[in-house]
């Protein structure tokens, strides 16, 4: 009988504000739900990034509304769609860009909720006027030009005898005036501006997708703002402000300043490993864009790996020359019922920092790091110490470099190779890639080791050298060292960046300073 009850509770809705764009700018409460999720409506506008805090089982339902576009469901079936869901005990987030409040049609969704007696909370997000005009580097109040600022809809027809704007007063009323959905109405609400006594000369913004890397922003004057939107062929979503507070833009527009603004990435790591670089790229204004060339496995067979943890006191150095290597061998050796205390005999090796700071992550130490941060600057540092009659163990991809254990071998070394993992090329999305190199959108595509070179130039699928470099044409490339370098001009491309130094906080300044230069 009581579980009877507990079937028959209700879920609850959330109503959840996405933020204008930019999936950082979601509330700590917003992203809180969203990981706690059952189903989830989401709007055009919000963020698709944010979908990645849903839990994987949970329901998806996209419910987009664009201007001119025919409607995926009507306001009333997404009412219905939230009551439906709820009825059935689900956790529902309704994920809408901006605030639902605000111009969001929130406040007509739980009015139905309210009528169906479904549970519901609403969370309010960062609205798209207040975000569209701090990107853009323009503050809607300052002391020193207004105190006031209105919020208009630019969807209503100005034009209609019974406007729910009164635009004699709003003209001359209000210092700064922010306008949502308003540039298929903008020489209308420009004409009714100027006619109820504001300024021809009064400045305009128009800003599109704002706080994204795609924000595109422009400038004019009441008189001049209609053309200007046309010849920059500004579309929806863009909002409008007007006021004096535009010439501050002059001054103070820091986003589309940033190094990287405009510039569409390609980060070909894999996606349990693409988060450190592309954060690093969008931190300077990139759009990144993710496709990752490799897909990490666990190994077909681990029975070379558990024989050798048996005898680990017998070993004078264990390897790493991947990040992927320590965390698998990790993984299996917790499998076996081992820790960090069963590594204390042998010295450890690691082929640069990055591996070096994974392997602090499990209370290790590495006694080594090499100057060159590569296969081949590890072995020579091993030559120096010394390493005739020596057991190593290299915990490794199956199929890899042989440059250092056979240097090892052929210095005398004991080597066994131990495979902990597999590279395994991804499916899916080449032509989504191929469109983007074809339609000439990418500015530069990322190389983080030799197998995202290869995995990604077949995933491209050329014909061949020709058609690879029509494809690159005007597309610069970014490997972080000589060895991924070398498989970029073994396959008739050209390298454009390099860092010295071998690790991805020094590849994305190099990147940041080719751009400057």
């Amino acid at each position: 009988m009581e579980e009877q009850k507990k079937k028959k509770r209700p879920g609850k809705v959330y109503l959840v504000g996405a933020g204008p764009g930019d999936p950082g700018l979601i509330t700590v409460r917003g992203r809180y739900l969203l990981e706690r999720a059952e189903v989830v409506v989401y709007d055009y506008l919000a963020s698709p990034k944010l979908l990645q805090h849903v839990p994987p089982a949970a329901e998806l339902i996209y419910a987009g509304k664009k201007g001119g576009d025919k409607h995926t469901h009507t306001q009333e079936e997404i009412n219905q769609m939230l009551i439906d869901h709820a009825s059935a005990g689900k956790n529902v987030i309704r994920l809408k860009g901006g605030d639902p409040f605000i111009f969001g049609r929130g406040g007509e969704e739980v009015e139905q909720l309210a009528a169906a007696g479904i549970p519901f909370e609403v969370v309010p997000g960062v609205t798209s006027a207040t975000a569209a005009a701090t990107y853009a580097g323009i503050p809607i109040t300052h002391r020193d030009y207004t105190a006031s600022v209105a919020f208009l809809t630019g969807h209503e027809d100005p034009t209609k005898t019974n406007s729910n704007i009164d635009w004699e007063k709003i003209a001359t009323g209000v210092g700064t005036i922010v306008v949502y959905m308003g540039i298929k109405n903008l020489p209308i609400i420009v004409d009714k501006l100027i006619r109820y006594g504001r300024d021809p000369k009064t400045p305009v913004a128009v800003v599109r997708w704002a706080s994204t890397p795609e924000q595109q922003s422009v400038v004019g004057t009441l008189e001049t703002i209609t053309e200007v939107v046309k010849e920059a062929g500004i579309r929806p979503p863009s909002l409008i402000i007007v006021g004096e507070v535009v010439k501050l833009r002059e001054t103070i527009d820091w986003f589309e300043h940033r190094p990287l603004f405009g510039k569409r990435i390609v980060v070909t790591r894999t996606r349990e490993q693409a988060s450190e670089l592309t954060a690093g790229l969008e931190e300077a204004g990139a759009n990144c864009l993710e496709y990752s060339t490799i897909n990490i496995e666990p190994a077909d067979s681990y029975e070379i790996l558990d024989g050798e943890l048996e005898r680990l006191k017998e070993y004078h150095w264990i390897l790493f020359s991947s990040l992927n290597g320590i965390a698998y061998f990790f993984k299996r050796l917790f499998a076996k019922g081992m820790d960090a205390r069963d590594l204390k005999g042998p010295e450890i090796a690691v082929v640069g920092k990055s591996t070096a700071d994974s392997l602090l992550k499990y209370g290790i130490n590495a006694d080594l790091i090499p100057p060159t941060f590569t296969s081949e600057g590890l072995a020579e540092s091993l030559l120096d110490q010394g390493v005739e009659g020596r057991n190593i163990l290299i915990p490794r991809a199956q199929k890899g470099r042989e440059v250092l254990p056979e240097t090892l071998r052929g210095a005398g070394a004991q080597v066994t190779v131990a495979p902990v993992y597999k590279n395994v090329p991804p499916q899916g999305r080449k032509d989504a890639l191929r469109d983007e190199l074809e339609a000439g959108r990418v500015a530069m595509v990322t190389f983080t080791s030799s197998s995202t070179v290869r995995n990604f130039l077949t995933m491209v699928d050329a014909a061949d050298q020709e058609e690879l470099k029509k494809l690159f044409l005007g597309v610069k490339i970014a490997a972080i060292g000589p060895i991924t370098a070398k498989t970029v001009t073994d396959n008739g491309l050209t390298v454009d960046v390099q860092p010295a130094v071998h690790t991805i906080p020094e590849m994305i300044q190099a990147i940041i300073e080719f751009y400057q230069q």
